[in-house]
C-alpha cells in the first residue's frame, strides 16, 4: 500500500521502517531533516512538504509529540486533511488528549474522511521489534481496515471504543506505568540501603506478589537487566518529559470526570521534580536516581 507517514522520530522512525520491511511504499515527512534522512536510509521516500506526503496515499499515519502538532498538521492554515484522498484511512498514533482526537476525527468526518486514534504502548524497543500494542478509538469497520497495517508494526490491536477512547485507555495505562515504576524504584532503593543485592531482590520480587512490568521487563536499577535504558545511563527509551506530558493528560482527564487519582497526582509531582533535577531527557526509569541519598539531599 502507499502510506504517508508524519513524524519519524524515536518511535515513528522504527514504525515507518517496519512498514517498509513489510513491503509497503512509505513516503515520510518530518520537520527535522536528520530524522527524515534516517528514514530514507531505512527505505522510505522523503516528501518535500506535508501535502506531498499524502499524494496518492491509501493510508496516512501520524506519530507526533503533542495535540498542537496534530491540530496543526491536519487542520492548520495549510492542513493536510484537505489534501488526503477521501478513500484513504487516517491513523493518528500520537498520544494526545481525547478531546483533540475527537475534534480532529470529527472534522475529518465532516469532510468525508475516516480517522481513528491509535496511540501505542511498548516504547522504542517495541517500535524497533514491531511488537507494539495499538490502543484504538474509532468505528469498528475503520479499525478492522487499519488492522493489517498496524500489525506490520505491532503484535496487538485493541478497540477501546469510539474516537478518543484509544487516547483515554492509553492515558490510564501510562498513569499506572508511572505508579508501578516509582514503586519498583523505591523498593529496590530501600533494599539496597539495607545491603541487599538489587539483582537478587529483583528475582525475589518477580517470583512474589510484587511482580510487575517495570520489574520484569524494564528494571530501573543499573546493571540488573541488559538492553534497557537503566544499563545505558538511562539514554533512549521513553523520556521523563514525555511521561510528564502523559501524566498531565491523565490529571486533565481525571478532573473532567471528577475521578479520584491520588497516586496519579503523586506520580506527576515526583516526575515533575525529577525532570527539574536535570533528567527531563533521560528515560523515565531514571526515577530510580530520585531515591538515592545523594539525589535527595541535593
Amino acid at each position: 500500500m502507499k502510506i504517508g507517514f508524519f513524524g519519524v522520530g524515536h518511535m515513528g522512525g522504527p514504525m515507518a521502517a517496519n512498514l517498509v520491511k513489510a513491503g509497503h511504499e512509505v513516503t515520510a515527512f518530518d520537520l527535522v531533516p536528520e530524522l527524515l534522512k534516517t528514514a530514507v536510509e531505512q527505505g522510505a521516500k522523503a516528501a518535500g512538504s506535508a501535502a506531498q506526503a499524502v499524494q496518492g496515499a491509501e493510508v496516512v499515519i501520524s506519530m507526533l509529540p503533542s495535540a498542537g502538532a496534530v491540530r496543526g498538521l491536519y487542520l492548520g492554515e495549510d492542513g493536510v486533511l484537505q489534501h488526503i484522498d477521501p478513500s484513504a484511512l487516517i491513523i493518528d498514533c500520537s498520544t494526545i488528549d481525547a478531546d483533540t482526537a475527537r475534534d480532529v476525527a470529527g472534522m475529518a468526518k465532516e469532510q468525508g474522511r475516516v480517522m481513528i486514534d491509535a496511540p501505542v504502548s511498548g516504547g522504542v524497543g517495541g517500535a524497533k521489534a514491531g511488537s507494539l500494542t495499538f490502543i484504538c478509538g474509532g468505528e469498528t469497520q475503520a479499525i478492522d481496515q487499519a488492522r493489517p497495517v498496524l500489525e506490520c508494526m505491532g503484535a496487538q490491536v485493541f478497540r477501546a471504543g469510539d474516537n478518543g477512547a484509544g487516547q483515554l485507555a492509553k492515558i490510564c495505562n501510562n498513569m499506572l506505568l508511572a505508579i508501578h515504576m516509582i514503586g519498583t524504584a523505591e523498593a529496590l532503593q530501600m533494599g539496597a540501603d539495607h545491603g541487599l543485592d538489587p539483582a537478587v531482590l529483583s528475582d525475589i520480587m518477580k517470583a512474589s506478589s510484587g511482580d510487575n512490568w517495570s520489574l520484569d521487563k524494564y528494571n530501573p536499577w543499573p546493571g540488573v537487566m541488559e538492553n534497557v535504558p537503566s544499563s545505558k545511563d538511562y539514554e533512549g527509551g521513553f523520556a521523563v518529559k514525555l511521561m510528564n506530558k502523559d501524566l498531565g493528560l491523565a490529571l486533565q482527564a481525571a478532573l473532567s470526570s471528577q475521578s479520584a487519582t491520588p497516586m496519579g497526582n503523586l506520580a506527576k509531582s515526583l516526575y515533575a521534580a525529577h525532570g527539574n533535577h536535570g533528567y527531563s531527557d533521560k528515560d523515565f526509569s531514571s526515577i530510580q536516581r530520585f531515591f538515592r541519598h545523594k539525589e535527595r539531599n541535593e
